[in-house]
């Protein structure tokens, strides 16, 4: 399998969900994964190659399908031979909708069909024409009616006919669920501090731990090193400014934390699969954050 680059939205925790869309006229999205849950309608892709997780195919001309937390996944059009992509993406928390809501009775098909979406779902060509308008009208929307919109959408696709799972396995790297205080806390003042200059011995004395100590809670507790989860946090806010804003690359990275720009460069390629510059470009449509 190619190299899966790690993506990291410009999602905050503040967001509900962003929405993306442009017309491409090169077509073509290295496999990447994402924590967060993403439904993506493509238009005029006929003969494009998807790969989700261990399922490799080639689109129809109408591709809509629900990306799971974590699921590598990609298009590839090697031939050129898509024009004029339309590309509408919805991007959102797999905390959006809590947990106890979901356990409702009225929610239990969007439960089943997020659940479903570990492995990659494909709907059928009838249902994807069908939810088209809904979705290009929504990047007209905000507020209360779009999050209404939004839940309104999913529920529809989670009774649709014809709905196909893609992937045999989840490729999934799920990490280890934590609900932790000390977490919860060293997380909240790396969130409000991104841009400020933090050390580990900063983080660790304001959880009452020791740095060795620390640094073995949160890897175990999320996954990442404690370096790593901070730089997610900067790259988020980064990629936002990148998308937002006309500030130069070197005044996002100091902006955003990073005092030294090959460095910030480094970590962005390694995570995003491309250049500040290059993810700039790529995102010249319109996103919208509500």
């Amino acid at each position: 399998m190619s190299t899966i680059y790690r993506e990291i939205t410009p999602l905050t925790q503040s967001d509900c969900f962003t929405l993306f869309h442009r017309t491409d006229k090169v077509f073509d999205f290295p496999l990447h994964n994402h924590d967060e849950y993403e439904l993506n309608f493509l238009a005029n892709t006929k003969g494009a190659k998807r790969i989700m997780g261990d399922h490799t195919a080639l689109t129809d001309d109408l591709d809509l399908v629900l990306v799971g937390s974590n699921l590598p996944h990609g298009w590839f059009d090697p031939n050129r031979s898509c024009q004029h992509v339309r590309e509408v993406t919805i991007q959102f928390h797999r905390t959006l909708f809590d947990e106890k809501l979901l356990q409702r009775n009225q929610l239990s098909f969007i439960r089943a069909l997020l659940e479903r979406s570990a492995k990659g779902i494909l709907f059928s060509q009838e249902t994807a024409a069908a939810i088209r308008p809904r979705l290009e009208a929504l990047t007209q929307k905000n507020g209360f009616d779009s999050v209404l919109e939004l839940m309104s959408i999913l529920h529809d696709l989670s009774t649709s006919r014809n709905m196909r799972t893609l992937s045999n396995t989840a490729f999934t790297n799920e990490q280890i669920n934590y609900n932790s205080r000390r977490i919860e806390k060293a997380f909240a003042f790396m969130h409000e501090s991104f841009d400020k200059e933090i050390s580990l011995a900063d983080v660790a004395k304001l959880v009452n731990m020791s740095e060795v100590s620390f640094s073995r809670f949160i890897k175990k507790r999320t996954g990442k090193t404690f370096i790593e989860s901070l730089n997610e946090i900067r790259l988020g806010q980064a990629s936002r400014l990148l998308i937002d804003t006309t500030h130069t690359i070197t005044e996002v990275a100091y902006k955003c934390g990073f005092n030294n720009i090959s460095y910030f460069n480094r970590v962005f390629r390694s995570k995003n699969g491309c250049t500040p510059r290059e993810f700039r470009q790529n995102y010249s449509g319109t996103r919208v954050f509500i």
